[in-house]
């Protein structure tokens, strides 16, 4: 097996191939697909995001650090992230 081949069968890679069906499905003329491709696109910003403020706060950013870097108020990404 290549080292491409690899990379392609990490589940990372299938996740990644799943964002851009999902994005490619969002402009779909159903709405049916499009509106459960928004709703896949939304779970994965979500974890994404959360991803993200994890490793921030490991690094030692602080929360209104975070909330500047997501457009937001230091006081709203600690009430979603902190209790985590």
């Amino acid at each position: 097996m290549t080292e491409g081949t690899e990379a392609r069968n990490a589940p990372e890679g299938q996740e990644a191939r799943s964002a851009l069906d999902a994005a490619q499905a969002a402009g779909d003329r159903d709405p049916r697909v499009g509106l459960r491709a928004v709703a896949a696109l939304r779970r994965l910003v979500e974890r994404l995001e959360a991803l993200q403020v994890d490793s921030a706060r490991t690094r030692g950013w602080s929360w209104e650090e975070i909330g500047t870097a997501l457009g937001v108020s230091r006081q709203a990404v600690h009430k979603k992230h902190s209790g985590r």
